[in-house]
């Protein structure tokens, strides 16, 4: 939005030549990380107190960790502070004509209001299992797939309508038609190896990663700053290969595909990880506020589809290894469970507690040392996923 002003008042009076700075993609995106921290910040109290007199407070499981107990009744769905902060600064500083960041935007808000529903039945509604399994499943799948069929045609094309007109060619052409290179799976760490998936493998693999993450981030979210620091880290990392992907220049000597107006997201990635630290500030130990269902989903989402988008699903993996982690501890844990039921009549587990957090604390580490630890071995992983723009 105010790119666009920035250009109209440049045409009124050439003595507002200095405006070009907000053409400038590195400036509009300091400037969104910085307007997001201050709105959530400055929105926060506000928020805050309002959970706090509709009495949406966090539900606390009995059988879960006993020191957890004095959580019960914290306001819980602040995630709602993260999606106002992200969308507010990235409406005020990227270029409205991205489709890019829309369809970014369209995944992380349709991802949050499906939490938003899942938190509104289990904390008003006092509905145990808030939105059922495959509700919710259904609802991330709709969205995934429409985000992923409008990806594996866009990422090849630089218009909305040569968008459709490829879309239009693969179904007259019987749903078979070749990508290019920079649509296949990228391999870090290799030069110029990419992987062709064809159109339905794209769209499967896109899927996958966007409802994966979602997922992944949302059973991270256990403990107080445990999920949103690794969403902020590597949220900024992607921002990085937003700016390198979408640069022809950086690009070719990166031996990276180039994303023409993918250098956009860099904002979305600035605004978001503004808006996790702003949230930060209210849900470092002891948590004001908890993040919810509505954050949790939302901002996986997000970083699934920036990911799809620059090519970097498998950086993604490295750089969010602790969401992935978490996500397997669960899988395992129940897929054991019900196979030594099945076999021997009584269910065994693997860990002491799912996920992977839970199970260090019941192993004697403090709350505190879990999430600090957590956040130490993110950012060695970022550091790893950023090494791979030049180790190839």
């Amino acid at each position: 939005m105010l790119l666009s002003l920035a250009q109209w008042l440049q045409t009124l009076s050439p003595e507002l030549g200095f405006l070009r700075v907000f053409q400038y993609i590195t400036f509009r995106a300091v400037m969104a990380a910085m307007t997001a921290l201050v709105i959530g910040i400055g929105m926060g109290p506000f928020v805050i107190r309002k959970l706090r007199e509709l009495k949406i407070g966090q539900p606390i499981r009995g059988y879960g960790i006993e020191a957890h107990l004095a959580k019960s009744g914290t306001p819980t769905m602040g995630g709602v502070l993260i999606l106002l902060s992200i969308a507010l600064s990235t409406l005020l500083w990227f270029d409205l004509s991205n489709r890019f960041v829309w369809i970014v935007m369209l995944v992380t808000f349709g991802f949050g209001a499906i939490g938003w529903v899942d938190d509104w039945r289990k904390v008003v509604r006092k509905d145990p299992e808030g939105m059922r399994s495959r509700e919710k499943y259904l609802w991330q799948s709709l969205i995934g797939l429409v985000a992923a069929v409008y990806l594996v045609f866009s990422i090849s094309e630089s218009s909305n309508q040569r968008v459709f007109e490829l879309f239009t060619a693969w179904a007259q052409s019987g749903f078979d038609l070749n990508l290019p290179p920079k649509a296949g799976l990228q391999v870090p760490f290799f030069k110029e190896v990419s992987y062709p998936l064809g159109v339905l493998g794209f769209v499967v693999m896109t899927y996958l990663v966007i409802v994966g993450a979602s997922n992944a981030v949302n059973l991270t979210d256990g403990l107080d700053g445990l999920a949103i620091m690794p969403v902020i880290l590597v949220g900024a990392a992607l921002g990085l290969f937003c700016y390198v992907t979408g640069n022809a220049v950086f690009a070719k000597y990166l031996l990276l595909p180039n994303i023409p107006g993918a250098g956009e997201l860099m904002i979305f990635c600035a605004a978001m990880s503004g808006a996790g630290l702003a949230f930060l500030w209210f849900n470092a130990h002891p948590a004001q506020v908890f993040m919810g269902d509505v954050g949790a989903l939302a901002l996986g989402g997000a970083l699934g589809t920036i990911a799809v988008i620059v090519r970097q699903e498998i950086v993604l993996a490295i750089m969010g290894g602790i969401f992935v982690v978490e996500a397997l501890s669960v899988i395992i844990q129940v897929s054991w469970f019900k196979y030594t039921r099945r076999k021997y009549g009584q269910g065994r587990r693997i860990l002491k507690m799912a996920p992977l957090h839970h199970h260090f604390e019941k192993s004697g580490w403090k709350e505190t040392q879990v999430v600090v630890r957590f956040w130490i071995v993110t950012m060695l992983l970022c550091l790893v996923g950023l090494s791979t723009l030049k180790l190839r």
